[in-house]
């Protein structure tokens, strides 16, 4: 007989012999995913007995995430920008790094109407989904190259009561888009990785997350150069260029946007102190 306190130690122990980070909050979220209890119901029972019909619940998910795959993908679901958005492996698992960048967007926008919002590669939809609840008399154009990405995001969309709000549409970057549809904000964490960064990536992240979705061609700066070469034709006067973009770029993009005569780009940094955003004031 074992107890649920009891499991959950043994299965913190395993994760942490096979390089699993915070180790303990793994093991308590999965245990709880498993037996369908909420994190403080699962305190509650501490104590109780497991049944075998319960460990084998248990058993197969700590043996996936053992082997790196990413505790969303196996629990199913994320919490971004106060909604809960599923995610799968047809999509990157949304971040805490694209929650700030649309806090940032908030703050520049502020006082602003925002009418029409272009959100360039959605993936699962998060920052598409999340602007269509905070602007709520915008309407929201999403595009994505992957159609596995974009039925998940409209799997998300119907979840969360906003399908009439976002429209999805495939594209590789604007080229499915009307120019005679301009945007108050274009938005986009395009994929912005090197196959070289991506090796020195975790295991959950190369082996699991959706390739494209990560590395770009250019030393990974290939898709950036193509928004910043043809947003001025889908956006209105005032409006923003908001992008997350990798840590050793921004030079270059200044640069890029200095020598195609763009407004004055805005590099950011993130809240760990990495330069991760670029913002451009039509």
């Amino acid at each position: 007989m074992i107890t649920i306190l009891e499991v959950i130690k043994k299965s913190s122990e395993f994760l942490l012999s096979k390089g699993i980070e915070s180790s303990r909050f793994n093991a308590e979220t999965l245990v709880g995913h498993a037996l369908n209890l909420p994190r403080m119901k699962l305190y509650m029972q501490f104590e109780r007995i497991l049944s075998e019909s319960e460990l084998e619940l248990v058993r197969p998910i700590i043996r996936r995430r053992a082997q790196g795959e990413p505790l969303q993908y196996i629990t199913g679901s994320v919490d971004f920008g106060g909604l809960k958005f599923k995610v799968d492996k047809r999509a990157l698992i949304p971040r805490p790094e694209t929650e700030y960048l649309i806090e940032l967007v908030q703050k520049r926008l502020e006082g602003k109407a925002v009418s029409n919002i272009l959100d360039l590669g959605t993936g699962t939809g998060a920052i598409a989904l999340t602007l269509a609840k905070i602007y709520p008399t915008s309407h929201v154009v999403a595009v994505d190259l992957s159609e596995l990405a974009l039925d998940l995001a409209k799997e998300n969309a119907d979840n969360l009561g906003m399908a009439d709000r976002v429209t999805f549409t495939k594209s590789s970057w604007f080229n499915s888009i009307s120019k005679l549809t301009k945007f108050d904000v274009i938005i986009s964490n395009p994929p912005y990785l090197s196959e070289k960064q991506l090796e020195s990536t975790p295991i959950e992240v190369k082996g699991f997350e959706p390739h494209t979705a990560l590395v770009s061609k250019d030393n990974g700066i290939s898709d950036i150069i193509i928004i910043l070469e043809n947003f001025k034709e889908y956006i209105n006067a005032g409006g923003l260029l908001a992008l997350e973009t990798g840590d050793t770029q921004h030079q270059r993009i200044l640069s890029i946007a200095s020598d195609r005569r763009l407004a004055p780009a805005e590099s950011v940094k993130d809240l760990t102190g990495r330069d991760r955003f670029i913002f451009i004031q039509n």
